[in-house]
């Protein structure tokens, strides 16, 4: 069962939040765009196995959250702050997939004190990244959203407006795990565009702006895990972000994509488990 409330940050505006429960040690999972931010079921009988809690939160203008435009990256961490607060929890890992990833970063780099360790997926690294070929190996889909997102706010949504479903984007196991053991997938993506697609606007206009930290500021350990296909996240990005962290651990996948790569996710809550 997944519990889900609503967090008042005190300004007029609140974050809906999900929780598994339990007494064990917990993982925030930071969800990908566009998605809300409902905890991956396909994990849970793995987290269940191990005693751990999922506890995660629709970002600002998803689902149930209070829309934020402008927001960067680095505003993840305060985020999760009063999360764990509301929820009376000190310590916990973080695990993002996808654009969850530099939101997990985020978390690992300015909560150092509560931040256990943390595991990103296919995760992006910064637009600015140094000898970083940004785009090189991006599909053309999101070479398009993000190249919108750099020419602004106005450009961004523009192209939402027209933008169509690409399934190129995938690779054929990413359509085999849609289609099967992720399946979850079409869960969290209808309802977080349901609404339009503010959520993720913000989201794509954060990747590419200033995230607010450096990788490098991350001390926790760290777990990057790629697919070698990825069209969406390219594997040069995890291998930068890699190259940034002291205590990072780095597998890439030859035969996996931006979805698929996810069926190594048990692996990652076991290692996750190790390290409370």
């Amino acid at each position: 069962m997944v519990n889900e409330s609503d967090v008042d940050l005190g300004d007029g505006t609140t974050l809906h939040t999900y929780d598994t429960g339990g007494a064990g040690p917990v993982v925030f999972w930071h969800h990908g765009t566009p998605n809300i931010g409902a905890p991956p079921a396909p994990l849970f009988p793995a987290a269940a196995r191990l005693g751990l809690r999922w506890v995660s939160y629709d970002r600002p203008g998803y689902g149930g959250s209070s829309p934020r435009p402008g927001r960067d990256v680095a505003s993840a961490a305060s985020d999760v702050e009063k999360v764990a607060d509301a929820l009376g929890i000190e310590r916990f890992a973080v695990f993002g997939h996808s654009g969850g990833g530099p939101h997990a970063f985020a978390c690992a780099a300015l909560l150092p004190e509560r931040v256990s360790a943390m595991v990103a997926v296919a995760s992006m690294a910064p637009y600015d990244a140094d000898g970083l070929d940004y785009f090189a190996g991006m599909g053309p889909a999101g070479v398009g959203a993000l190249t919108a997102a750099l020419a602004g706010r106005k450009a961004k949504e523009d192209y939402e407006a027209s933008a169509e479903y690409d399934a190129e984007m995938f690779t054929p196991s990413d359509h085999a795990a849609l289609a099967g053991d992720w399946k979850w997938f079409l869960d969290v993506v209808g309802p977080a565009v349901e609404g339009g697609p503010g959520g993720l606007i913000d989201d794509d206009l954060a990747y590419v702006a200033k995230w607010g930290f450096e990788p490098p500021d991350v001390k926790a350990p760290v777990l990057l895990l790629h697919g070698a296909a990825d069209r969406i996240a390219p594997p040069a990005h995890g291998e930068w972000l890699a190259r940034q962290c002291a205590a990072a651990e780095s597998h890439t996948f030859p035969e996996e994509g931006h979805i698929s790569v996810l069926r190594h996710g048990e692996a990652a809550l076991e290692w996750l488990a190790e390290r409370p």
